[in-house]
């Protein structure tokens, strides 16, 4: 890690939860972030959003956790997207297949359907 300040803040509604992530995700940063999604609680029918918004750097740990993510939400009976996400990250995720498995939406309150 650069030094880029890490972040991850959790918020929750009515129809799921909000992961907003901040700064780098490598490995020294992954273990936190696979912590807080570990940490959500999800109903059947929630959806779990991943706000990439603020990531400046995702290695493979990074998607690994991510994968977390997805694991959560099936496990709960919800669904999961991807917000926000940054054209690198987003060409990135292309290439590797991982976004054949998150719908991804321009910001969180879309994934959300608000």
């Amino acid at each position: 890690m650069t030094g880029t300040s890490f972040s991850v803040v959790t918020r929750t509604t009515e129809t799921g939860a909000v992961v907003t992530v901040t700064g780098e995700i490598d490995v020294a940063t992954a273990p936190s972030l696979r912590t807080g999604l570990q940490d959500v609680a999800l109903e059947p029918g929630h959806r779990l959003v991943v706000d990439l918004g603020g990531v400046t750097f995702c290695d493979s740990s990074g998607i690994s956790a991510l994968i977390t993510a997805y694991n959560v939400a099936k496990a709960a009976g919800a669904d999961v997207a991807l917000a926000a996400v940054p054209a690198r990250l987003s060409r990135t995720f292309g290439l590797i297949g991982l976004a054949d498995f998150f719908p991804t939406y321009p910001s969180p309150e879309e994934a959300l359907g608000g």
